[in-house]
């Protein structure tokens, strides 16, 4: 069975790596930019659009309020960044927000920090590549008629270029996400260009169609509320910051520094741009509606349902460039890369944060452990399980998927920036040099300010999202609350239940006999092997049992087993029903029930084979007993095997291997790199 899963896992995410090999994939800053800040780098090519979508409610008379929206963004953004940057100096562990609230607010606001990251980088890889097929659907039409499929399809690729290792896909996402960014900043440069020097008109796709409002005349405290839900719907470009607090470890060293320089590198970028392409979009005269079909206006008539509304970037480029040009084609593909590719900070964030949920016994610890690329690969599967699930959910639609985005990551924000202020003020009672006090007086401004400032936006983000979807997330963050502390709970409860005693008890009170049973089909090598096994272990009493389902097999069963003068006496239990495994339970049981403090030792010979087609045919009796007898106090269970000739050729195969990992080599963590043994040699 394990030469089945071995090749095809091998050919689709490579050979194993040795733990030693884990410092190899630490990524340098140019690396770590695309691979961490892919997400809120690629959200200004949605972000802006959802803006102009919420303020087109009131008409295009109220586009005039983005520019302001858009500022109100960047300083959010500058705040948050400048917020994380003292995370990353204070807790380069890779913790990230679940570290800093659960050190300085307690365990319950750290799950919950928990519960709203791994919600939201859920949503970020179902909005990331919901957004991408529709911005690639709108060039191939087959995608928008397979949404969901293409969606699915997306994201099992990107879990598997994701399983191969951090630094390898990192390398495959770093030449789109550059080649996007710089689409981008060529598109705003010329466009300023054209219109500020050369005086040109430029003019959009959708400048000359009317907006029909679907409210009219807004003042007071409704055009209030239109404003900050559009500002909301502008925060999707902050998604993606508190990644890369979670994914300091996998810097290169200086690790804190390193991440510090890439989150002011990636703010600068993504306010820039997004700045940008909304002053563009004002520029060219772009016009977006929640329900373009009705209340786009063209000629006088609504579009209609066969209207496809490209994004504001797509617009605007074709607007600055030409549309059809070589650099509107370029950014075009570039974009929808991109967005596939954004996924990719949830893919590093998650697992990363889920490893450390699970050494804290919040979550499974099959989630700690990493893969045979030196990934956290059942993180990484366990996310695209999720997100493929939602995208099913909500047909790949990325305006419903995105009224549930956001929630979670400013829940993370506030509580973090609370949590990094406490952590200010009890190193400040403590601290007598001046210069870093100094320092950390700053830092605490900062924080403070990031936290009234998000937690700000978290009361807009739910008052004006909250009826629109927003409710699903919250729920989602209670469901992962729920399930982390019922997790936690059992563990603990075992761990208790398991501890070992300061005073000997009866788990370490020798047993009074120990009773061996033999279980015997036929009279051949694998069992004469066990029969001898169990005799050299001298146990108290040795017996060897037979079920009797045909009264002939039976017979010649005990004139073989006389034929060979078997020393062991051989008892026969008869099944009516022709049953294997309940008269073996039922003979065990009134074992114990006789003699209580007697240990019963079940000895099941077993075969070795070396295809996986042969587990199928071999062994299935004695499997599904250990499945029962684990159940049944006071039972021990051996196996004996016996190597048929072509688990000796198996094991030939694997000797021819270039290079063999013991099983669980690479999941045991990183370990120490040895000295080389002296070679001997004078």
């Amino acid at each position: 069975m394990s030469k089945l899963t071995d090749v095809p896992k091998r050919i689709l995410i490579g050979r194993a790596l040795r733990s030693e090999k884990l410092g190899e994939t630490l990524l340098p800053k140019r690396i770590a930019l695309p691979v961490f800040a892919s997400d809120p780098l690629s959200s200004v090519a949605y972000a802006p659009g959802e803006v102009l979508l919420v303020l087109s409610i009131a008409g295009v008379s109220a586009y005039h309020f983005s520019p302001w929206i858009a500022a109100a963004v960047v300083v959010l953004m500058f705040t948050v960044v400048a917020s994380y940057r003292q995370n990353v100096r204070a807790y380069p562990s890779g913790g990230g927000d679940y570290e800093v609230a659960n050190t300085n607010l307690g365990p319950k606001a750290g799950l919950t920090v928990a519960s709203a990251l791994l919600v939201d980088y859920v949503l970020t890889v179902a909005v990331s590549i919901s957004s991408g097929v529709e911005n690639l659907g709108s060039a191939i039409p087959f995608v928008v008629e397979h949404k969901v499929f293409c969606a699915v399809g997306i994201i099992v690729l990107l879990t598997l270029m994701n399983l191969r290792g951090v630094k390898e896909s990192g390398k495959l996402f770093a030449i789109p996400t550059y080649v996007f960014v710089a689409g981008v900043f060529i598109m705003i440069t010329w466009g300023a260009f054209k219109g500020i020097v050369l005086d040109e008109t430029m003019r959009a796709p959708t400048a000359d169609y009317e907006i029909k409002p679907e409210h009219e005349g807004l003042a007071g405290f409704a055009l209030l509320f239109l404003l900050l839900r559009a500002f909301s719907s502008g925060c999707a470009a902050l998604t993606g910051v508190e990644a890369i607090s979670n994914g300091v470890p996998a810097f290169r060293k200086p690790k804190s520094r390193n991440a510090a320089t890439t989150l002011l590198l990636m703010g600068a970028l993504a306010v820039t741009m997004f700045c940008g392409i909304i002053g563009l979009a004002m520029a060219t005269g772009v016009k977006m509606a929640e329900f373009p079909a009705k209340d786009l206006i063209a000629d006088g008539v609504p579009v209609g349902p066969d209207y496809v509304q490209n994004p504001v970037i797509s617009q605007v480029a074709a607007a600055v460039f030409g549309d059809g040009t070589f650099f509107f084609v370029l950014l075009a593909a570039a974009t929808a890369l991109v967005l596939f590719l954004a996924a990719n900070t949830a893919y590093n964030g998650f697992p990363l944060l889920g490893s450390i949920l699970a050494q804290d016994r919040y979550l499974p610890r099959q989630l700690h452990t990493r893969g045979d690329r030196l990934a956290f690969s059942n993180g990484i599967v366990l996310l695209a399980g999720a997100a493929i699930l939602l995208v099913w959910l909500y047909g790949a639609d990325s305006t419903k998927l995105i009224q549930l985005y956001i929630v979670g990551v400013f829940v993370s924000f506030t509580l973090s920036q609370t949590g990094m202020v406490r952590h200010w003020n009890r190193h400040l009672k403590t601290e007598r040099n001046k210069a870093k006090r100094r320092h950390m007086i700053r830092s605490r401004a900062i924080n403070t300010f990031g936290a009234f400032f998000t937690g700000l936006v978290l009361v807009v983000v739910l008052a004006t999202k909250f009826t629109h979807g927003a409710w699903v997330a919250l729920l989602g963050m209670v469901i992962f609350y729920g399930t982390m502390t019922a997790i936690r709970r059992h563990y603990d409860r075992v761990a208790e239940e398991i501890a070992a005693p300061d005073e000997p008890g009866d788990d370490s009170v020798r047993p009074t006999r120990v009773r061996a049973i033999v279980l015997v089909s036929k009279v051949h090598r694998p069992t004469l092997r066990a029969v001898a096994y169990a005799q050299a272990m001298r146990f108290d009493r040795l017996e060897a049992i037979s079920i009797s389902v045909d009264p002939a097999e039976t017979k010649a069963l005990q004139k073989e087993w006389e034929r060979h003068g078997i020393n062991v006496p051989l008892k026969i239990l008869d099944s009516p029903y022709r049953e294997i495994t309940r008269p073996v339970i039922e003979y065990v049981k009134g074992l114990r029930t006789e003699n209580p403090r007697d240990v019963v030792s079940v000895v099941i010979p077993e075969y070795v084979v070396g295809h996986w087609y042969e587990h199928f045919l071999h062994n299935q009796s004695a499997l599904r007993l250990k499945g029962r007898l684990l159940f049944t106090p006071g039972v021990m269970v051996t196996s004996v095997p016996y190597q048929l000739v072509s688990s000796e050729a198996a094991k030939q195969r694997a000797r021819k291997r270039q290079e063999w990992n013991a099983p669980g080599s690479v999941r045991r963590g990183p370990v120490d790199r040895r000295p080389k043994e002296p070679s001997g040699k004078a």
